[in-house]
């Protein structure tokens, strides 16, 4: 075998060894962003997207999914991460029952469930989109109503509020009845009119209801200058949006839960809502109202 043979095999064997190291990286900084089909998921997932793509990662997106099939695609491999919520692991995934837990409790207990299945719950944002009463914001300052308690002291003064709220709310088991006792008050059945999700902020936004069941990170809140009531005795769970992961994503992307945590701690509720708003109400694509929210948070 001739020198010029053996320095050409050589540098050969260079080449493929190279190629394999970079194809293994190439696979290592892959991710499968998944994400439901609603503006905030779709807005979590292509801010996420953006973001780790400049971080160097090679992103896909696989969004539009239901509940059970993004939970699903996470557990079978399909996607790497999502966002998902606290309260719909603790009651849909791992079928417990509430019993005002505080939302502390109730991340640890679905990160130390999904920990045994290898999904890690990493830190949770302080959005939490539960379900909430609103009312308009000139009457929450006019009437002095902050609170599901203010809300409690007018109806038992006597003051006459009209409630709007879905069907299911109104008739479920931890709906309307049980809030009702857990403060102390009650609308009167003429009082509460029932209609789709969807109308109920049209009509608190029209007056035709002064109280609204709402969702609380939905764009119309700041659009249409609604109030949020607190809820001071902890009566809806917690749904605080969470970053959730495979294990054995996070094990081959060092970097990867640092990143993911940095983004979670930029949402709150207002922060939510704002960017919901801008797609609903205001009619931006996702993809600009992610760039533009990542360019302002000095992320891109």
């Amino acid at each position: 075998m001739t020198m010029k043979t053996i320095l050409t095999r050589i540098g050969l064997a260079t080449v493929a060894i190279i190629a394999l190291l970079m194809v293994q990286t190439v696979s290592a900084a892959s991710l499968v962003v998944g994400g439901k089909g609603f503006t905030e998921q779709l807005l979590l997932a292509e801010i996420t997207g953006q973001y780790l793509t400049a971080k160097g990662y090679s992103v896909e997106l696989k969004t539009g999914m239901g509940t059970s099939l993004v939970r699903k695609a996470l557990e079978n491999k399909q996607v790497d991460l999502y966002w998902e919520y606290t309260g719909t692991a603790f009651l849909t995934f791992h079928k417990n029952s509430f019993a005002n837990q505080p939302a502390q409790e109730i991340y640890e207990a679905v990160k130390a469930k999904d920990a045994k299945s290898n999904i890690i719950w990493l830190n949770a944002s302080a959005a939490n989109n539960t379900y909430a009463l609103a009312v308009r914001q000139a009457d929450a300052n006019a009437k002095g109503i902050k609170t599901l308690e203010d809300l409690a002291a007018k109806l038992n003064s006597g003051e006459k509020l009209i409630l709007g709220c879905n069907i299911e709310f109104y008739k479920r088991e931890d709906g309307l009845k049980p809030l009702q006792k857990a403060y102390g008050f009650e609308f009167l059945r003429s009082d509460v009119k029932r209609m789709d999700t969807g109308l109920v902020y049209k009509a608190l936004k029209d007056g035709d209801v002064d109280v609204g069941l709402v969702f609380a990170t939905d764009g119309r809140i700041p659009a249409f200058n609604f109030t949020v009531l607190k809820d001071t005795k902890n009566y809806f769970p917690a749904y605080a949006i969470t970053p959730t992961v495979r294990k054995e994503t996070l094990d081959a992307n060092p970097d990867l839960a640092g990143q993911l945590n940095k983004l979670s701690a930029l949402f709150d509720d207002a922060t939510m809502s704002a960017l919901n708003a801008q797609v609903d109400v205001d009619k931006k694509s996702v993809t600009e109202v992610a760039k533009a929210f990542l360019k302002a948070k000095g992320l891109l």
